[in-house]
């Protein structure tokens, strides 16, 4: 009989955990592959809602938890005690294959310790551009990875130019879109309830920090903060990720206590997100939500600053800059527009079968660990 495939999915954020859940559950399902899941990061910090419950909900079997940050540590030492951890977690039974996702500095520990370990990396995601630190940390996985799971031809094309093989790059679309049009998302009325939120009509908000532009966090915060005051309309406000410069925008945030026009949250389940944004207004901040999810189901977006600069561009966003006045006007005109066409640039729903299809073939387990730069054909 053939030994399952031990496949550990690393997650450290409420963002890379709804991606990649489909996958989760559809490789625990499977009775020739084996589960296995690190959990760290945000997950673990009470302040940022204590997302392992979420991880706990779906009932997965094996679960492992590392607490990766203490107190207001730098990132880069957070990096480090993230390698430091995982590497501890694989050395006695390593895995077949370790699956990040995305551009967050987890993703990061997990290709520099499959590389290290001769361990199968498959990175989901690859390819695309951003901003801020996320894009160079997104493409420093891609070298590190063996695998690469894309979202469409356009994020294939580049981790060509970045020296990948062909035989490597897989276009299967965006994991989240296979929850996002499924007929199984909660009821709207029942996301309220569950919530609190009494308003029918709203926008959603998420503002992150921008890593690379530090001393002008403050005062972004604060204009951000008084814009969504000022406005008068209905918000439901998600806290921030927890990378350098969130306590700045903790800290504006303060001045939204007891309004009651604004709902706040540390936190909120991913298919109960996906609902609430289903039904907003439009989503303000600078959240890749807003310019990956939103136009999926024809939702405006208010996207705020820099920290998204680079990506992928649809008549339903609006890019304005971090300064008050601005922000009011978009804000004005997008609650008074109705919504886009939806739009697929990143998948139509059908990424767990591709992905397990891939996983299925004995070419992508026996290929080498050794990489070696492809260089484009000469015209």
């Amino acid at each position: 009989m053939t030994p399952k495939k031990r496949i550990l999915f690393l997650t450290g954020t409420r963002a890379d955990f709804g991606k990649l859940k489909p996958l989760m559950l559809a490789v625990e399902a499977c009775p020739d592959f084996e589960c296995h899941i690190f959990v760290t990061g945000m997950h673990l910090l009470s302040q940022f809602g204590y997302t392992y419950r979420q991880v706990e909900r779906e009932g997965f079997v094996n679960v492992f938890t590392a607490q990766n940050q203490v107190g207001g540590e730098a990132m880069d030492l957070i990096l480090a005690n993230t390698v430091a951890a995982l590497s501890r977690h694989v050395s006695g039974d390593p895995p077949d294959m370790i699956v990040v996702h995305g551009d967050r500095l987890e993703a990061l520990a997990g290709a520099i310790v499959g590389a290290f370990r001769n361990i199968l990396v498959a990175h989901i995601e690859g390819g695309e551009r951003s901003g801020t630190i996320d894009e160079m940390i997104r493409h420093s996985v891609t070298k590190l990875s063996h695998l690469h799971f894309v979202s469409n031809e356009d994020a294939a094309r580049r981790l060509l130019q970045l020296g990948e093989h062909p035989d490597s790059v897989f276009t299967i679309g965006s994991p989240d879109i296979d929850i996002m049009l499924s007929p199984d998302l909660p009821d709207l009325d029942a996301v309220r309830a569950r919530y609190d939120i009494t308003f029918d009509e709203y926008a959603v908000a998420l503002y992150h920090p921008v890593t690379t532009e530090p001393e002008k966090q403050a005062r972004r915060a604060r204009d951000f903060t008084n814009a969504l005051i000022e406005s008068g309309y209905n918000y439901v406000v998600i806290s921030p990720n927890n990378d350098a410069g969130s306590e700045q925008i903790l800290k504006a945030y303060e001045a939204l206590e007891g309004n009651p026009r604004i709902r706040r949250f540390p936190s909120m389940r991913f298919e109960y997100f996906l609902r609430l944004m289903q039904g907003a207004r439009f989503i303000i901040g600078n959240s890749s939500a807003g310019v990956r999810e939103a136009p999926i189901y024809g939702v405006r977006t208010i996207n705020v600053g820099s920290r998204q600069r680079d990506r992928f561009q649809h008549p339903s966003i609006a890019n304005v800059p971090s300064k008050r006045e601005p922000l009011l006007a978009a804000m004005r005109e997008a609650w008074s527009l109705e919504e886009c066409p939806p739009c697929f640039y990143f998948g139509r729903g059908d990424s767990v079968g591709k992905f397990m299809a891939h996983l299925a073939e004995p070419s992508l387990w026996n290929r080498t660990r050794q990489k070696h730069f492809q260089d484009m054909a000469q015209g």
